[in-house]
């Protein structure tokens, strides 16, 4: 692999060295200087962005609004001067020497003036984007009201969001959301920021801090035309800061508390204390040479998950409890036995016969009973943190080309709601990037390599434990005598099963005594059990072992020097993953290497027609997984501009590629084993074999648990056998856009307003599976007069959970039939009042128009309605400013393959005031994140969130 890097590379080195040879000994010197200085109170100002038109090189204002440039290109010339928060000024060169040129720069008070490049892949004005998009620049990213900038996206028009831990948000759009979003991509500085264990970008555990942000921009909807796989839902892209362009020292220090009023429920009730930091440095050399590095630390408490509801949702009788309680954040109940299966076990008969007991045999119940869980603040490390290292080394080679290297790493510790909750202790993801670029092109390569470090399973460590102390058969038997043994005690005749409350009591009489003895939290016993599961790799143990790598190589080129008359783009990827977990996710053990690759490539060309009042685009995209057929994204729009006012519309296309795991998992998470699609999987366990839809084995379970008997038809006819699934295939979305977006009452009021309609195809899912170990229809006739097995019937009531014995399947597949269909707006309205004040706030519909098939997941996951609103100034006075924001959003129902419940509406109000020292280049900022302290939660299974209240010094030499 690491050759592949190399040779990849080796092309774009050998190239930049020949032009930059033959350039720069053909074109001649230009040097310029001078002063760029506010135009309203003529004050000098730092970092102003200077750029020759039409070539890479480019400088910026020192800390006295000075500027030296020297150029290898004869005038005449043109020098771009910018500055977020200004109107860029363009400003004709036509001496070979130029000194003293004073610029002066006027505040930009005017709405819908940012370029944006990720919507079309090249600069243009955000008003004419043929689609929705967002953008946050060096302002909004530093005036932000939350916690971290990466947070306060969720404030974007269009954006859903999760949260696993306080460290870990998942950003989505337009539906089907989850807590590893693989239908969204997340790019910063051009690289896919997903692990490629997990095939969905992590947030931004290793992404820049907000001081080497220069912007970000969000696109809602379908964008594989010209991004590719998993571009399905959208695209973020994060662009840090150049070290050419904003040099110097930067820093800040971040003081929190969170855990404010914590429930019973919590560890500790008292708040406790978050710390972040961060420094970057940034210097060129003679408009040749630039570097920067960058190093951030974070840590904090993080959020309890405290969720005892059920996840087992079969009736047990009239109990006024379920002795099968499986729930969501309590670890090792995932165990479980129907008792009544023990009725024809001899050992149990002996037992009873024994005790006296021979007459309660058939007085056991068929009803399901759990192991006792361990809560998961005992099995969780909640000592989030988060390391980070990046930097780049950056050389022009001439006025055209530009060489650099960038390094991206984070590691700490979190945690991740999957198909289980993971415990992300001690993780590591690294980057190395190696790009030549220039004004009309660029040539990259890149790796991405994860590191599982002392990451493990909270639910398999919570079941190992417990079978550490006593294995699951002793502790049912012990339990099902014990339950017996209770019935007699309290009078119940011999083979009846009692009054309800006389079961209630036996169960409970039961478990005390099958759990008499049982390793307790706190004590010395439990840490060294838990400290032995946790060094032991899965299966045997609840530690991974994962270290995958995935490689890209991509390049872009822009005909604009050669086609004057159509803007045209071309680009081309290749991407292999490299999947290593050791046997702990995948079936890649010794022997058995797993490896995907993926290639495709796009055209695009748009043409102004109409004295440019009409812009027509168009691309298409070709896409090839080796485990799939290749697919084709094309992609249509048309901006209709008349004056300030822009409308689009837009045919969109995408697919996303059956991601890593959905291909090649083979994990067993305890209640089931998690399967790829591929057929090898679905084959080497047989899993159509006497199986039946988990959903109808639960309802079975149901019956039986309400007093029916295992074989009798009123059970056993809810049963629905499986004898296939759809082979697995690439998910597709066809969705119509049409927007308005436009500068009214003086340009100081932008609207934006969109919808959309999405149309899937082959749309990807999860559904289970549970098997008999053999037929439970021996010799049917007809459905009237099935012969039911008496053994093989009662297995479907519980998962067995021994490796290589298991009975309960996931795999991924497609909804076949009926396509799936969603539609949803967004209104987006900004409006600047007198005296910096600005108003601004935005309304999101989104709507599934399908009812998903019974049996497999339903992951719209989305609140069908949400609301934002901000009122900000950053200047109230010279020095002083400050941002309120709310966010409201209307409950919804989630479904995944780890929890499945209701997460109520949720109201969240963020508040900062900044205070600006201009002599020392510093900013206080004061602040709060959900000031209020509602206590919700983003995702069914995930964390209680409540307030985080914080204050931050930052430094900058920038600093204007």
């Amino acid at each position: 692999m690491k050759t592949f890097f190399s040779i990849g590379c080796l092309p774009v080195i050998l190239l930049s060295i020949f032009l930059s040879f033959f350039t720069d000994n053909v074109i001649a010197q230009t040097s310029i200087s001078g002063s760029v200085k506010d135009g309203e109170n003529n004050e000098p100002l730092i970092g102003v962005n200077i750029q020759v038109k039409g070539t890479i090189i480019g400088t910026t204002t020192d800390l006295d609004g000075n500027f030296l440039l020297e150029i290898n290109q004869s005038p005449p010339l043109t020098l771009i001067f910018s500055m977020v928060g200004y109107a860029k000024e363009e400003i004709g060169i036509s001496s070979a020497e130029t000194k003293n040129l004073n610029v002066q720069l006027q505040e930009q008070t005017l709405l819908g003036q940012e370029v944006v490049v990720s919507a079309s892949r090249v600069e243009e004005s955000i008003l004419t984007s043929p689609i929705s998009i967002e953008k946050m620049d060096i302002l909004s990213i530093r005036e932000n009201a939350s916690d971290t900038y990466y947070k306060s996206i969720a404030n974007l028009k269009g954006v859903d969001i999760t949260s696993s831990s306080i460290n870990f948000q998942i950003l989505n759009s337009r539906g089907f959301n989850s807590t590893g979003n693989i239908r969204f991509v997340q790019l910063i500085d051009g690289m896919d920021t997903q692990a490629p264990a997990l095939n969905f970008p992590i947030g931004n555990l290793n992404g820049p801090s907000e001081l080497d942000v220069e912007s970000v921009e969000f696109i809602p909807g379908a964008s594989s035309a010209l991004y590719g796989p998993n571009a399905f839902n959208g695209i973020l892209l994060v662009t840090s800061k150049s070290p050419f362009e904003y040099q110097g020292l930067s820093a800040y220090y971040k003081q929190g508390m969170n855990h404010f009023n914590s429930n019973a429920e919590e560890p500790t009730g008292a708040p406790r204390p978050m710390y972040e930091g961060s420094i970057r440095y940034a210097k060129a050399f003679n408009n040749k040479w630039a570097f920067k590095i960058n190093g951030t630390f974070m840590r904090a408490t993080d959020w309890y998950g405290t969720d005892k509801t059920d996840l087992n949702i079969s009736s047990q009788g009239n109990l006024p409890f379920n002795p099968g309680a499986n729930r969501v954040h309590v670890f090792g109940d995932e165990v479980s036995s129907n008792i009544g299966l023990l009725r024809n076990l001899s050992t149990i008969q002996q037992q009873a016969e024994a005790l006296g007991l021979s007459a309660y045999v058939s007085s056991i119940p068929d009803q399901v009973v759990s192991r006792t869980g361990y809560d998961e603040r005992y099995l969780v490390d909640y000592n989030a943190a988060n390391y980070k290292i990046s930097g780049s080394l950056n050389y022009r080679l001439n006025d055209f080309l530009e060489l650099s290297y960038s390094l991206n790493f984070g590691s700490g510790t979190s945690v991740y709601t999957g198909a289980q909750r993971y415990s992300l202790k001690n993780f590591a993801i690294t980057q190395h990037k190696l790009e030549l670029k220039g004004d009309n092109f660029f040539l990259r390569g890149y790796t991405t390599r994860d590191n599982s470090g002392d990451s493990y399973i909270a639910d398999i460590t919570g079941v190992n434990i417990n079978s550490i102390w006593k294995d699951n058969s002793t502790w049912f038997g012990e339990y099902t005598l014990a339950y017996m043994g209770a019935l007699a005690q309290q009078g119940v005749p011999g083979g009846e099963f009692g009054s309800t409350t006389q079961q209630a009591a036996a169960h409970q009489a039961a478990r005390n005594f099958a759990d008499q003895g049982r390793i307790l939290p706190g004590t010395p016993e439990f840490e060294e059990a838990q400290a032995s599961v946790r060094s032991d790799f899965i299966p045997t143990g609840s530690l991974f072992n994962e270290k995958s790598k995935m490689y890209l190589a991509e390049g872009q080129y822009n005909f604009k020097e050669e086609i004057p008359f159509l803007d045209m783009q071309i680009g081309a990827t290749y991407r292999l993953y490299d999947l290593n977990s050791n046997g702990t996710v995948y079936a890649d053990v010794k022997g058995n290497d797993i490896t995907i690759t993926e290639y495709g490539g796009f055209v695009q060309a748009s043409k102004q027609l109409l004295n440019e009042k009409l812009k027509l685009m168009g691309s298409i995209r070709y896409d090839k997984n080796e485990n799939f057929e290749g697919q084709f994204s094309p992609r249509v729009s048309a901006v209709i501009s008349q004056g300030n006012s822009n409308i689009r519309m837009s045919y969109q296309t995408g697919f996303r590629m059956p991601d890593t795991q959905g291909q090649h998992i083979d994990l067993n998470v305890v209640s089931m084993r998690l399967l790829g699609g591929l057929p090898y999987y679905r084959n080497k366990y047989d899993i159509f074999n006497n199986a039946f839809s988990l959903a109808s084995a639960n309802e079975y379970a149901a019956a039986v648990g309400a007093g029916a008997s295992p074989v009798s038809p009123e059970a056993t006819s809810l049963l629905k056998p499986v004898n296939s699934l759809p082979e697995l295939r690439p998910e597709k979305v066809k969705a119509v856009e049409i927007g308005y977006r436009g500068l009214l009452a003086d340009s100081r009021l932008l609207i934006d307003v969109a919808y959309y309609y999405s149309l899937y195809d082959n749309f990807i899912t999860q559904t289970a599976v549970r098997k008999a170990p053999g037929p439970v229809y021996p010799n049917p006739i007809n459905m009237e007069q099935l012969a039911i097995n008496a053994v093989n019937a009662p297995s479907l009531l519980t998962p067995v959970t021994t490796i290589g014995e298991e009975n309960t399947f996931s795999t991924y597949t497609n909804i076949e039939g009926d396509n799936v269909k969603a539609n949803g707006a967004t209104l987006g309205v900004t409006y600047n009042l007198p005296k910096n004040f600005t108003l601004s706030g935005n309304y999101n519909y989104n709507k599934l128009l399908s009812d998903i098939q019974e049996g497999f997941l339903n992951d719209f996951n989305t609140p069908e309605h949400k609301i934002n609103l901000s009122f900000t100034n950053r200047k109230l006075t010279e020095n002083l400013g400050f941002n309120i924001s709310y966010r409201f959003q209307s409950d919804f129902r989630w479904e995944s393959s780890f929890a499945q419940g209701k997460v109520p509406s949720i109201q969240n109000l963020d508040a900062q005031l900044s205070i600006r020292y201009p002599d020392s280049k510093t900013k206080l900022k004061i602040g709060g994140a959900n000031i209020l302290n509602n206590r919700y939660f983003y995702n069914f299974g995930g964390p209680l969130t409540g307030a985080i209240y914080y204050m931050s010094i930052t430094f900058d030499e920038l600093l204007n």
